[in-house]
């Protein structure tokens, strides 16, 4: 089975996503993201991103009620699938190797 390698702004939202104790949707997405990365992240792109990782099944969603505070439009939610949590592990796990592969003297010579 090929290995699944997700983009940084990916691996960010489902990280994100992963750590919302609700439903998420787009914009408290975008706002979680800034406050963590303190990076600025435009709401199309986030939003791209979310279908993106719903096509390839690491988020499922549903559409919720309407609210009055978005003049009665509905919100996409957005949830982490089983395979969206493996792949976040599968991830956190390779960074992990690959950051003990780095030889201590260097890190030292680094100042690290």
């Amino acid at each position: 089975m090929k290995k699944t390698i997700l983009g940084e702004l990916e691996e960010l939202v489902l990280l994100v996503v992963a750590a919302s104790t609700q439903e998420a949707y787009g914009v408290p997405i975008c706002e979680q993201l800034q406050q963590h990365t303190g990076r600025s992240f435009t709401i199309g792109a986030v939003h791209t991103t979310l279908y993106r990782l719903e096509e390839k099944g690491f988020l499922s969603s549903h559409v919720g009620g309407a609210t009055a505070e978005r003049g009665g439009r509905s919100k996409r939610l957005f949830t982490l699938t089983t395979a969206g949590g493996r792949v976040l592990l599968d991830m956190q796990q390779m960074r992990s190797r690959l950051w003990q592969a780095i030889p201590q003297a260097k890190l030292q010579l680094l100042g690290l």
